[in-house]
């Protein structure tokens, strides 16, 4: 069964302190709401991190 909502949200203000990865912020009805995770090469790179050392070096 599928329902139909039509719906008018007037919001004049909001404010958010926090919001993660595994947030989620809902205005509005939601039948289901799936997790997704993605992960993109946004940068191109071609070969994983170097791997640090077991000490890094002191700030400057």
């Amino acid at each position: 069964m599928n329902f139909y909502i039509t719906q008018t949200i007037q919001i004049n203000t909001i404010r958010i302190n926090s919001i993660t990865n595994a947030s989620v912020l809902q205005i509005g009805s939601a039948g289901i709401i799936k997790a997704v995770a993605k992960l993109q090469n946004t940068g191109g790179f071609t070969q994983p991190a170097p791997q640090i050392g077991k000490k890094l070096a002191p700030l400057k």
